[in-house]
């Protein structure tokens, strides 16, 4: 079944959503993406109180009419996420990218408003989920991807939810260059979620280290860290990391497979995390924790956010201009 490219379900010019990052994502690179023929979404809890988040919202909106989204986590480790539904339902962003739990609500109340809801997925049985719910993609959050990735190739997964499901499939993980994205288009995807590649940005409000971070380390150096959220989270393997180890000690791993304490517990080591990573995000200090994904390969300077998006859709055109050619 051949669906829309995510460039005509959002009226945009390139099939590319700049990823929602965790403390990086602000509205200097929403605004440049936008400006630039792709679109973007930062997660709402970048903001810390519903006046900071309908700022941002606002701020985005008297720059352009383009559209753009928010990326909303929908399960109890987020006490704020009422309020922020209310608040992007009100507001009215372009589409809302739900995260963990369960998103019936949100596309319920979403679709009222005639904003579009994607889901970040990490196998088939979550897809079938969400489709059934009325969501308008899935976010196919592969292995590849930076922050919390998943287990499945960006092939496998692409291809497992184009022969079950139904509905445009956007690939998150692994996409630094324009060959990248006519590759996951050729396998069934409708477009990309692209992140790592926009860390190293003028645009991003992060420590001048953690951007050249990405500029020194490669994909080798990416690995996967149970310490700091209770779930997999992929991180540069920094001096600190390799000293402090990636796996969860006894107890960490104890209390979360706990299952009275477990919610708390969660929300305890998720909240006492992303404070170190928000920390080692904003200042450099030997305890640094940053998130990345293998794509840091492919990062070679700390540029303007528009630099990285027409080098990438340049290499974009040219590889579907060729193969048209072939």
């Amino acid at each position: 079944m051949s669906h829309k490219t995510l460039d005509q379900i959002l009226g945009i010019k390139y099939p590319i959503i700049m990823a929602p990052m965790f403390l990086i994502s602000n509205t200097k690179m929403v605004k440049a993406a936008l400006d630039n023929g792709i679109t973007a979404a930062f997660p709402a809890l970048n903001y810390r109180t519903d006046k900071e988040l309908r700022a941002a919202i606002q701020d985005i909106k008297s720059h352009t009419d383009k559209p753009f989204g928010v990326n909303l986590i929908v399960n109890k480790s987020n006490p704020k996420y009422k309020g922020q539904l209310d608040t992007l339902v009100e507001m009215g962003v372009a589409f809302i990218i739900t995260s963990l739990g369960n998103p019936k609500e949100v596309i319920e109340r979403a679709h009222e408003k005639g904003i579009k809801v994607f889901c970040d997925v990490v196998d088939l049985k979550y897809a079938q989920k969400v489709e059934e719910l009325g969501a308008d993609a899935l976010i196919a959050v592969n292995s590849q991807a930076g922050g919390h990735a998943g287990k499945v190739s960006p092939k496998d997964l692409i291809t497992l939810l184009k022969d079950n499901c139904n509905i445009p499939i956007i690939s998150a993980g692994g996409i630094a260059r324009g060959a990248d994205l006519k590759q996951a288009i050729e396998w069934g995807a409708a477009g990309a979620s692209v992140g790592t590649i926009f860390i190293a940005c003028d645009e991003a409000d992060i420590s001048q280290e953690y951007k050249q971070a990405c500029v020194d380390y490669g994909a080798k150096d990416v690995v996967l860290t149970t310490k700091m959220s209770g779930s997999a989270l992929t991180v540069i393997n920094t001096p600190y990391v390799q000293s402090i180890g990636t796996d969860a000690t006894f107890w960490e791993r104890l209390m979360n497979n706990n299952k009275s304490i477990k919610k708390y517990v969660k929300m305890l080591i998720a909240f006492k995390g992303m404070k170190q990573v928000e920390k080692a995000a904003k200042e450099a200090t030997y305890k640094t924790v940053w998130c990345a994904g293998p794509a840091i390969e492919h990062v070679s300077s700390i540029q303007p956010i528009a630099k990285i998006i027409n080098k990438f859709t340049s290499e974009y055109s040219d590889a579907v201009k060729k193969s048209a050619l072939v």
